[in-house]
């Protein structure tokens, strides 16, 4: 099977046709490229060009501009000339084809066709051409006739894989004639490989059968699923019998037998396959009714088409090669190129490990954060009574199984009984009510980044210490575009034993403008149950107004000392979402999350 390769394609020309029709005559090169309402790649588009300029239907103005060409200009274009060369003194007229060699070494070293014209558009193919595009050519107009990828890689001594680009991009600017001629090789398929092993599914059918008339029910050496397909082909030819009685009954006939003691013509050339992968068009008439028949049959052959591309110089191509001499490769480094997006880590996740470096580096410690946590470092250990309203279902989740968690040492827990009850080693009196373990064991998805903090305070800390985490939170809420049911934040606190609330408000600003980029900032007095004082910090978004940011304050002492720990603790909970908002220059805290493609490969 022969398929032609044409240059370039109808629809391509077309497009560009219209497009600068709709321009209205008033685009540049550059310009029309992207105006074209599908991507082309832009040696197609350059080749389609220098089609509308060779067929007179477009020209260049002198300002670079595309303009069509009516139908009265183009009357008013003057043919080209037929040329000829000097040869011997003697004036010989050009044939259609023929090489053209005659050429006048100047002083300067440059290369000259004698009296033969060459259009700027053949220069400037040439001035455009890559070296293996060269290589080919000359071994086209070396050889003056058609070569396969295979003799063109050869002839030229270039790769393979270059040759066939290369027959692609000549094809495409004229330079060459290219053609595809495809053939289809047959091989063996699975069931193929089966049968060649264990034999046809009538032949062993057939085996099965005596002299007499025999049940179908009663043949049992072929599955239930081959004897369908061994009735069928052995019936087709003529070697059974078939009645019907109380159930089908089958025999063999004369040719049956002969059939079962002879190879057949499908197994003769199911071993012929079996070699090696053959080309269909080798085979006789006679095996090609078999290869049909035996490719009815499922999974029994493969068949793999293959393509082989040859290429010829046209007369375009004879008169560029004269030019390699003259014509040296020019690069347009100001031509526009497909923009290329590399893989890189998604905006939002790449803002976050910035963060986490910025704060590795200035010393902060990274503290454990597990999605699911117990009540007792949620609320407890923070000094959050068991019946606070936040709490309840409307403010936080649970888990359903498993509900109950393990808590830690029992000196600890009963230090935070104690700490609700009485308010424990601390000068308070605590919330004077009965603490119940079995609720502070009760399983949660974390509901804020602060339960990290507890979880460290229980496991030890140094005195003075900087401890960070960022964390995945859950709460029931209402989306909107600064809230959402699962959020993230940056948790941590710093201890030392001479840390004051201005050191807290300073730490916050500089978190602020620092990590989220934000102009302005201010402070709202608070309340947290863990925390005293307490803060919220605000920051000005250019769309949304005043935003919040988050919490901050001083764990009560409450927390501290019923712990053993000595010295002032500054802790805050900052929502990260919000922070990457700000940074990211963007107005829905739901965009972080986006599939959309453009801002994933734009972004940060």
């Amino acid at each position: 099977m022969v398929q032609k390769i044409h240059s370039p394609r109808l629809d391509t020309v077309a497009m560009v046709e219209n497009t600068i029709k709709k321009s209205k005559n008033n685009l540049s090169k550059t310009e029309l490229w992207k105006k074209l309402p599908k991507k082309m790649m832009y040696q197609t588009f350059s080749t389609v060009l220098d089609h509308l300029i060779e067929t007179k239907k477009i020209i260049i103005s002198e300002e670079g501009k595309i303009e069509l060409i009516s139908l009265q200009e183009k009357e008013g274009i003057e043919e080209r000339k037929e040329v000829g060369i000097e040869k011997e003194g003697k004036k010989i007229e050009l044939e259609v084809g023929e090489e053209i060699k005659e050429r006048n070494e100047l002083e300067t070293g440059e290369t000259e066709i004698k009296g033969i014209e060459i259009s700027d558009e053949i220069k400037k193919i040439v001035s455009e051409l890559s070296e293996i595009e060269r290589k080919a050519l000359e071994a086209l107009n070396q050889e003056k006739k058609e070569l396969s990828t295979e003799e063109l890689s050869k002839k030229a001594g270039i790769e393979l894989d270059s040759a066939r680009r290369s027959i692609q991009w000549l094809n495409e600017k004229g330079l060459g004639k290219a053609r595809i001629e495809k053939t289809v090789f047959v091989s063996l398929g699975e069931e193929g490989i089966k049968v060649l092993k264990d034999g046809l599914p009538e032949k062993k059918f057939l085996e099965e059968l005596e002299k007499e008339w025999k049940a179908i029910s009663e043949i049992k050496s072929i599955p239930k699923q081959e004897i369908n397909i061994a009735l069928g082909n052995a019936k087709k030819k003529g070697l059974i019998e078939l009645k019907k009685e109380k159930e089908l009954m089958v025999k063999a006939t004369e040719k049956g037998k002969i059939f079962l003691e002879t190879k057949s013509p499908e197994e003769a050339m199911l071993e012929k396959i079996s070699e090696k992968e053959l080309n269909e068009n080798s085979f006789s008439e006679k095996e090609k009714a078999v290869l049909k028949f035996l490719g009815f049959r499922k999974n029994f052959l493969k068949h793999k088409e293959k393509g082989n591309e040859f290429i010829q110089i046209t007369e375009k191509g004879i008169t560029a090669v004269p030019l390699f001499g003259t014509e040296k490769r020019k690069y347009n480094i100001m031509d526009p190129v497909q923009e290329v997006f590399p893989g890189k880590k998604q905006p939002y996740f790449k803002f976050q490990d910035e963060i986490k470096q910025k704060l590795v580096g200035l010393g902060f410690k990274e503290m454990e954060n597990p999605l699911i946590t117990q009540e007792f470092y949620n609320f407890d250990v923070l000094f959050q009574p068991q019946n606070h309203p936040a709490r309840t279902w409307t403010d936080t989740y649970k888990l359903k199984k498993p509900k109950q968690g393990k808590l830690p040492d029992k000196k600890i827990v009963l230090s935070i009984k104690n700490a609700h009850e009485n308010g424990g080693k601390a000068k308070s009196k605590g919330w004077n009510y009965k603490w119940s373990e079995k609720i502070a064991s009760q399983l949660m998805p974390s509901a804020h980044g602060t339960s990290h903090s507890a979880r460290q305070l229980v496991k030890g800390i140094e005195v003075p210490g900087k401890y960070f985490s960022t964390a995945r939170c859950f709460r029931p809420d209402v989306v909107d575009a600064t809230h959402l049911i699962e959020f993230n934040q940056l948790e941590g606190f710093v201890i030392g034993e001479d840390f004051t609330f201005r050191k807290l408000l300073g730490l916050l600003k500089g978190f602020a403008i620092e990590i989220a980029g934000a102009e302005k900032v201010k402070f709202l007095p608070d309340y947290y149950p863990f925390t005293e004082p307490s803060v919220q910090l605000n920051a000005l978004h250019p769309d949304l107004g005043w935003v919040e940011f988050g919490g901050a304050g001083i764990f009560r002492a409450e927390i501290t000392e019923n712990l053993g720990i000595k010295g002032k603790a500054l802790a805050w909970g900052l929502g990260i979402d919000r922070l990457a908002m700000f940074k990211l220059k963007l107005k829905d805290v739901r965009d972080l999350f986006s599939h959309n493609l453009n801002w994933l490969r734009k972004g940060i």
